[in-house]
């Protein structure tokens, strides 16, 4: 009775309480996006401790693997060994302490030995304060690997990602650029808005931006984007609650300006939901035309149907189907926007880096070769076929679609230059972005076209 009655005057932060419990759902296996969403609701939270949640989960998500490195010189036993709640309080005391920069240290530990009060027991509440207090007073006691021995590792260790993305990325793009490629997506991301031309035009969105001081800057491959550099959504009741912009990054816009869908011709996004890509499809076509937008999931073709109503855009057709079973007739424009690993958009889900596997992209890319041999037979003679993904390893790429070519001889690659400056479009004719160079998720997209009978 005792214990209960001090577990429930404990003062505590219910906003740092959520963040702990996010954590906890993600480990778990949730996704970053569910689990805050999921213990955000019902609550009644500030726009701006929102944010903070945010701020948290996704910064103490994407340097688990660091903050666990770091934490065992403190412990007398593995992290891993502690209950799943105490670890995850005393992640998230440590990013605080360590990884921002506006929360004094002494808050950071007093918040951290708080929580565990208040949703553990008091000898639990002093290992968290010791081991915080500790990281404080000896930071010298925290030893890397050499980075000569054993780079890999080194850098694994030090940026928080898995050995198995170090490795690839250091046999891919070499040392240097792969450090640089780390710290990009340990960076906080920035909200990206694609200006919706049925509803607005990029003047008025920047005029509106300009007369709320907000820092952007506008597309570097296509104009209709701006990238909002000082944080949040900024005018989000009177842009985006209102279509006249929708949030998505400018790389997912090449597939798109790729495609060069026509007013009037008909185009199928095989996997289409929630709708970036079929709704930037449908305004370059000034909703003149059709857009048949297939995917197997009902919750999210209904988010589709939600974004086209607030876009105002009228020709998209919703169909829920596997697409290797959809049979709809020929069509001027395909779009195949395949499952992949993501490692282009490891800087945006900060749970990707520990629910992606080595064996993900061998899985994988048997799937996206069925997929792309079944999109291939959607498409009218002298029709394009666009290969898209939104990762950077390069099995998943470029060998999709050479390997697809050797198979298919009634389609030839049409090279992206047409569409794009040499900076992103390679010696294939693929179009590919690098985080770390283009400021962009990473992306790939090739065109394909139809040979005329």
């Amino acid at each position: 009775m005792a214990d209960k009655k001090r577990k429930v005057n404990t003062k505590f932060d219910p906003v740092r309480e959520a963040a702990l419990q996010a954590l906890v759902l993600i480990e778990q296996g949730q996704q970053t996006d569910e689990a805050i969403s999921t213990v955000c609701e019902g609550k009644e939270f500030r726009q701006l401790d929102n944010r903070f949640i945010m701020q948290l989960v996704n910064g103490t998500v994407k340097m688990r693997r660091r903050i666990d490195y770091e934490v065992k010189f403190y412990l007398a036993r593995p992290a891993k060994d502690l209950p799943i709640l105490l670890q995850n309080i005393i992640r998230l005391g440590y990013f605080q302490l360590k990884f921002t920069d506006r929360i004094p240290d002494a808050a950071a530990v007093n918040e951290s030995v708080n929580l565990a009060h208040h949703l553990l027991d008091k000898r639990r509440a002093n290992l968290v304060n010791a081991v915080l207090r500790a990281s404080i007073r000896e930071p010298e006691k925290v030893v890397y690997s050499s980075a000569k021995d054993d780079p890999a590792k080194h850098l694994a260790d030090f940026y928080s990602y898995p050995d198995f993305f170090v490795k690839y990325a250091i046999r891919e793009f070499g040392l240097e650029d792969t450090e640089k490629l780390l710290i990009y997506y340990n960076q906080s991301p920035h909200v990206t808005y694609r200006v919706n031309y049925l509803l607005a035009k990029p003047e008025e969105v920047l005029e509106m931006l300009d007369a709320q001081k907000v820092t952007y800057s506008v597309g570097k491959f296509l104009p209709e984007f701006i990238h909002i550099e000082s944080g949040g959504l900024p005018l989000e009741e009177e842009l985006v609650r209102t279509g006249k912009v929708f949030v998505q990054d400018e790389a997912a816009g090449l597939a798109t300006r790729l495609l060069n869908p026509r007013p009037g011709s008909t185009v199928v996004d095989l996997t289409a939901a929630p709708g970036g890509k079929a709704t930037h499809i449908a305004t370059k076509m000034r909703n003149k035309g059709r857009v048949t937008a297939i995917d197997k999931s009902h919750k999210r073709l209904e988010l589709l149907v939600e974004n086209c109503k607030r876009l105002g855009i009228k020709i998209i057709a919703p169909i829920i189907s596997d697409m290797n079973m959809f049979e709809g007739g020929l069509f001027d424009r395909v779009l195949l926007d395949p499952p992949c690993t993501g490692w282009g958009t490891a800087g945006k889900h900060s749970d990707l880096r520990w629910s992606k596997t080595s064996e993900d992209t061998k899985t994988l890319i048997n799937i996206q070769a069925k997929m792309i041999d079944h999109a291939a037979k959607l498409v009218k003679p002298g029709g394009v076929l666009v290969y898209s993904t939104c990762t950077i390893i390069r099995d998943e790429n470029d060998q999709i679609v050479e390997e697809f070519i050797i198979r298919n001889q009634k389609f030839e690659i049409e090279s992206a230059s047409e569409f794009f400056s040499d900076e992103i479009v390679n010696s294939r004719g693929f179009v590919r972005t690098y985080p770390a160079v283009d400021k962009l998720d990473g992306a790939f997209c090739a065109r394909l076209r139809r040979k005329p009978e």
